[in-house]
């Protein structure tokens, strides 16, 4: 990596950038969300590509009336599956370029939109390609040397302050694995999605099953009632400011497990105490989708946001109450099931929060098999991601 620094990097990035595109508001029909149409600005570059302009549409929120379940589904889930799709599936595979290193020239990582593509041109250490539309990492044998180009390269794009999604930088890293399961590189958070790479999470729902009085129409006694415990997002966030999230959530860093990261998480969002947390936090399986930000992601919208979310239920006692420790959460509050119901109906969720929500319900029998779309629910909550995973 000798003669490799952000000065030389600096030199090398265009002083005119492609703009992101933006859409005005419209009510014709082939603007909405499904539609396979967008901007001749964000199409790939090469004049000579004998490849059709397939084209994608920007990405919204799903505004008319109460959401159902598979609506919120749809909200995060978004980016088109080849099965149900085909037409939209190909209009964005063939719009994207796709993100390589030099090791590992046949497993793509991710993928990536032409206008922050097209950045990379002549950058030393990438190589583009529009005609095959591929972003190719070429330097580094090993993962700190393609952990350093990387980190480079994007703290060059951030002194630009061309892309407003790198306005939120973290000073976290998040892992990039390779088709072994191998950590190939890591990079800024905050341009995990510029890169289109599948991330990690970690999400917990805290909950309590309290006694309440039964009903005329039950027979006598007390009956048990399951609550969440629901925090909401600071409206100052960045990202889904003001919106409603799971009880503890955050990023899993380079390095870091799961729990590790979900003990963490949970001190730092929650005050939940950590021998609590160890003894008492049950690993209940995945959630997997692959998002399409919108713009309450902040930042750039169109940007493709693959994860992972590894989930966990902890039953707490009525004597442990959530607090915040930090500025990122207003306030927790105690909900009953229909009470979060009404919530999700509502669109007050975080999308992917909404996502661990109903996988909650689906293993709590809360949601059975005469929901309707329960099976499309079900399959889509475990999505099969088109990149290595760790």
């Amino acid at each position: 990596m000798e003669g490799f620094n952000l000065n030389s990097l600096r030199d090398f990035i265009p002083k005119r950038l492609p703009r992101l595109p933006t859409w005005p508001a419209s009510n014709d029909t082939d603007d909405l969300p499904g539609s396979v149409t967008a901007p001749q600005s964000d199409l790939p570059l090469d004049e000579t590509s004998t490849e059709p302009a397939l084209t994608i549409a920007e990405p919204m929120p799903i505004s008319s009336g109460p959401k159902s379940n598979l609506d919120l589904l749809n909200e995060c889930d978004n980016f088109p599956y080849y099965q149900s799709n085909p037409e939209a599936y190909y209009a964005h595979v063939d719009t994207y370029y796709a993100l390589y290193v030099k090791d590992f020239p046949e497993t793509p990582l991710g993928y990536i939109l032409p206008s922050v593509s097209q950045v990379f041109k002549g950058l030393p250490h990438w190589q583009l390609n529009d005609r095959e539309r591929t972003l190719t990492l070429t330097t580094g044998d090993t993962e700190a040397e393609r952990s350093e180009a990387v980190a480079i390269t994007c703290e060059a794009l951030r002194a630009t302050d061309h892309f407003r999604v790198l306005r939120g930088w973290r000073n976290e890293l998040y892992p990039v694995y390779g088709p072994d399961r191998e950590v190939l590189f890591s990079i800024e958070r905050a341009a995990s999605a510029l890169f289109g790479i599948v991330t990690y999470g970690c999400h917990m729902t805290g909950y309590v099953r309290s006694k309440r009085p039964k009903s005329e129409a039950e027979v006598g006694g007390e009956a048990e009632e399951l609550k969440i415990w629901v925090p909401r997002r600071a409206a100052t966030k960045q990202t889904y400011g003001g919106m409603l999230d799971n009880t503890v959530a955050g990023g899993i860093a380079t390095g870091e497990n799961p729990f590790e990261s979900m003990v963490r998480e949970s001190a730092e969002e929650a005050s939940l105490p950590e021998e609590l947390v160890r003894e008492k936090a049950k690993s209940v399986g995945t959630v997997t989708y692959f998002h399409i930000r919108d713009q309450r992601a902040g930042g750039e919208t169109r940007l493709l946001q693959p994860e992972c979310q590894y989930v966990y239920d902890l039953e707490l006692p009525d004597s442990v109450v959530p607090k915040p420790s930090d500025e990122e959460v207003e306030g927790f509050e105690l909900m009953s099931v229909e009470e979060v119901q009404v919530r999700l109906r509502g669109g007050e969720f975080k999308p992917n929060c909404a996502l661990v929500i109903l996988d909650f319900f689906v293993r709590h029998g809360i949601l059975t098999a005469e929901e309707e779309g329960y099976v499309e629910l079900v399959a889509r909550l475990h999505r099969k991601l088109e990149f290595p995973t760790r």
